[in-house]
């Protein structure tokens, strides 16, 4: 009895160590994006991933209003997303808020895209899957997607999060390698921010 224990204690951390990446809890590099639907954004529209059927390459910023490290990477963010604001861009940028205080309802969010002239969708996921589903655990935290939907980056946006600081955009990198459809050199990073505020479930 004892030993099949042990072998299935083994074998469920081999198949962590198989599914999660090195700094990711759920996803690994190569593994198919989970897939999001009718989503409210701050545009009054609704947004699901198969929106994006035509693009190229797709980056998922999660972030929110109220943490101090996705507010001080808006603008960063902001920059990453305007070359490819136009209708025929090969790639999107679609930014997930999964926090749940007052803060950062559709409302409040609404007002913050308007006031910082967002170049991307931004939208709110009340029920938090998305972000479960990405493993994403931090404000900001990006994944880079491929023309298959598949992860090829998740992480960090840049090196530093002193902006001054910042030498390498690890998602702009990872946005040129999939679109000539190769991986990045860097394919995770630790990503810095807030934790998100999941809502526990009782057990």
């Amino acid at each position: 009895m004892r030993s099949r224990l042990w072998t299935l204690v083994a074998l469920f951390g081999l198949t962590t160590l198989l599914t999660a990446g090195e700094f990711n809890p759920v996803k690994n590099i190569g593994d198919k994006a989970p897939v999001w639907q009718d989503l409210p954004g701050v545009d009054g529209q609704k947004h699901s991933l198969a929106d994006l059927q035509a693009k190229e390459v797709v980056v998922v910023a999660f972030t929110c209003n109220t943490c101090p490290y996705a507010v001080d990477y808006e603008d960063r963010l902001n920059q990453l997303a305007a070359p490819y604001a136009a209708a025929d861009s090969r790639v999107a940028v679609v930014a997930i808020n999964c926090n749940l205080v007052e803060e950062d309802s559709l409302e409040a969010m609404k007002e913050r895209a308007a006031e910082k002239k967002f170049a991307f969708a931004y939208l709110a996921d009340t029920s938090q899957q998305s972000g479960k589903q990405f493993g994403a655990t931090r404000t900001p935290e990006f994944f880079v997607l491929n023309k298959n939907r598949e992860i090829v980056y998740m992480g960090a946006l840049d090196d530093s999060t002193d902006a001054d600081k910042a030498q390498t955009n690890y998602v702009r990198l990872a946005i040129d390698a999939a679109l000539k459809g190769e991986r990045p050199q860097k394919t995770e990073t630790i990503a810095i921010g807030c934790n998100i505020r999941y809502k526990r479930s009782r057990r």
